[in-house]
């Protein structure tokens, strides 16, 4: 039989490199005691990373550099807003970087939240939550969100093929159809562009 430890080191290793964690995503497991006992063995033997008091990463490895790769930040805020239990909706600059499509690596990277205004340094970069009314429509899919908001804080006019090509390679295409169904109910022209995305260069 799997001990929990095993277990949760069996989730973590299913959602990837890169993935940030938090105590509750392990809390179908075990009790919370056993679940942080058993990710401090983890963080102990070098398994995850600890970002912030109880937020971990499964780190990325650079084969070239041969060392750790940073953090992915869109990671490690889903994983506070996990750990806090927040509704949280990308800010445009921070998706458009995340897409590869601001040529700045910003030190401060915000998202909008329903929860308090806080900010988590990692490293020397910067998560901040700024509380507002979320009234956005909550999307079943993160890169939906994601394009959504990138689309938006470029506007119509400067959306050019190389943009959509750009964001088409995001999306894998087993998940084009799920995308299109998700973000139906945005603004027209937006879904527009993101039926443009997904129905091309298959």
């Amino acid at each position: 039989m799997l001990s929990i430890e095993d277990k949760i080191l069996a989730r973590i290793k299913s959602h990837g490199r890169g993935w940030a964690m938090t105590n509750s995503d392990f809390g179908d497991l075990a009790k919370t005691a056993t679940i942080d006992w058993s990710l401090y063995r983890l963080k102990d033997k070098k398994v995850i990373r600890p970002l912030l008091r109880g937020i971990y990463d499964y780190p990325r490895f650079s084969e070239l550099l041969q060392e750790e790769m940073a953090p992915d930040m869109e990671m490690v805020a889903r994983a506070i807003a996990r750990k806090f239990q927040w509704n949280i909706l990308i800010s445009g600059n921070a998706a458009l970087n995340y897409l590869g499509l601001s040529t700045q690596v910003p030190m401060r990277l915000t998202y909008f939240s329903d929860g308090p205004t806080r900010q988590y340094g990692i490293g020397s970069r910067t998560i901040e939550f700024k509380h507002i009314s979320l009234k956005e429509a909550r999307f079943a899919n993160i890169k939906s969100e994601i394009i959504v908001q990138a689309l938006r804080e470029l506007g119509a006019e400067h959306i050019t093929a190389e943009i959509i090509n750009k964001i088409r390679n995001f999306i894998p295409a087993s998940e084009r159809n799920k995308i299109l169904k998700d973000t139906q109910f945005t603004t027209d022209w937006i879904h527009d562009k993101i039926k443009l995305i997904c129905s091309e260069g298959n």
